[in-house]
């Protein structure tokens, strides 16, 4: 069942209260205390890139993105608001991205320069940084924004402080005991920190009203959605299919692979092929998987897909079926009809959508339990490789519900006729 949540608490995007601040003192911002050990390993690099020399005058916007595939999805149609918003040309908008989404970069922000950096690399080799650093730094933007509230400060906070923007303009993160003193340090030297709402607002109702706060006017949400000009793969073949998404990088978070073969099990006595995709990393059940493949109709392209090969199966599918990953809402995106297999660590906060943004297309299923909001930091498993109980709670029957409601109307006829 897709069960009914209370809303997220709102938060009016034109509040009288003032905006929030970060006051230090200026000593403690020369040699801060409470920081990790990789803070002060990078800092002499960050301070290089910060303070290299540039003659380019300063122009134009730099955007930081360091974050996951989802999380993207979720922000891209809010940047179509941020040249009137900030006053700004759109072809002067620098994206800063991920090189996990980057081969799909220039078609999902076309219109816009995207520069993808390796995240992992930045974050943990210092020759790389300081490369990126310099490479920032010469951008030489007017204006640097981040309204992620879950990030990493090392990473998105620091590349925004890189740039020496004059203009540095943020959107209040998700603070912990682990993360203060590093928040703390760059929120202190911000121009402008705008609170989206308290947890579990939804990534989506957050960046829309930080650029409400930016324009001074309501900008609604819209659900997440943009053009993919890529073919139908051949390898599909004619007729209808499905395709089956069951990895993750997050164990936890991989609905049993015995229950998508039972779904596929129904698909394919339809009529229907059933296409299974993922990366070699996500090795579930590989076993399963081999002995399944060679039923006929199913098709295993397990680690043989690029990011726009996959983009090109999801939107020519007549259904698509996964976990709460990236790929999911790339599906969601490019319009093809989707159902969601939801777990509770931050629920509301990035699946399910909120109403207001919920497109016909998508379908999320789930099972509430008292535990919800654990962060993933589950206490029911027993080891880190088992599934969490609130995914593995989703049963068959709520999954294959949700997918008749997606169907073509004499395809849902005939999934009732032999379910």
């Amino acid at each position: 069942m897709t069960t009914e949540h209370a809303p997220a608490p709102q938060k009016d995007p034109f509040s009288e209260e003032p905006p929030p601040s970060v006051q230090v003192p200026a000593f403690w911002r020369l040699l801060p205390s409470g920081m990790r050990r990789r803070w002060w390993l990078f800092r002499p690099l960050d301070l290089i890139a910060r303070h290299f020399p540039t003659v380019r005058p300063r122009k134009g916007m730099l955007v930081v993105r360091m974050d996951g595939i989802g999380d993207m999805v979720l922000f891209r149609r809010t940047l179509d608001h941020y040249a009137a918003a900030f006053g700004v040309d759109k072809s002067d908008i620098t994206i800063l991205g991920c090189e996990s989404w980057g081969r799909i970069a220039d078609t999902v922000f076309a219109g816009y320069r995207v520069i993808a950096i390796d995240e992992h690399a930045f974050a943990r080799r210092p020759l790389y940084r300081l490369r990126v650093g310099l490479m920032v730094r010469r951008l030489a933007p007017e204006i640097a924004v981040c309204d992620s509230y879950f990030r990493r400060a090392m990473m998105a906070d620091s590349l925004v402080w890189i740039s020496g923007a004059p203009q540095s303009v943020v959107s209040l993160p998700y603070v912990s005991e682990q993360t203060r003193a590093e928040f703390t340090f760059y929120l202190s030297q911000a121009s402008r920190i705008v609170d989206t709402g308290p947890y579990p607002t939804h990534e989506i109702d957050r960046h829309y009203r930080f650029v409400s706060q930016i324009a001074g006017r309501l900008i609604p949400p819209e659900p997440p959605a943009f053009d993919w000009p890529g073919p139908r793969p051949d390898v599909v073949g004619p007729g209808r299919y499905a395709v089956m998404n069951p990895g993750s990088n997050e164990h936890g978070r991989r609905w049993p692979f015995s229950d998508y073969m039972r779904v596929a099990e129904r698909l394919l006595a339809k009529g229907w092929k059933v296409v299974f995709v993922g990366t070699q990393a996500e090795s579930w059940d590989a076993g399963l998987l081999r002995n399944f493949a060679g039923n006929p109709g199913v098709v295993n392209l397990t680690g043989r897909t690029s990011l726009p090969d996959l983009m090109d199966l999801m939107r020519h599918a007549d259904l698509v079926v996964s976990n709460d990953t990236g790929p999911a809402h790339l599906s969601i995106a490019v319009g093809a009809p989707t159902v969601v297999i939801v777990g509770g660590g931050h629920f509301t906060s990035f699946v399910p959508y909120p109403a207001d943004a919920m497109p016909a297309n998508a379908r999320f299923v789930y099972r509430v339990m008292d535990c919800y909001h654990c962060f993933w930091r589950c206490h029911k498993r027993r080891g880190k490789t088992e599934v969490f109980p609130c995914v593995s709670a989703v049963d068959i029957e709520q999954v294959w519900d949700a997918a008749k409601e997606l169907m073509p109307a004499e395809a849902r006829t005939a999934a009732g006729s032999r379910a």
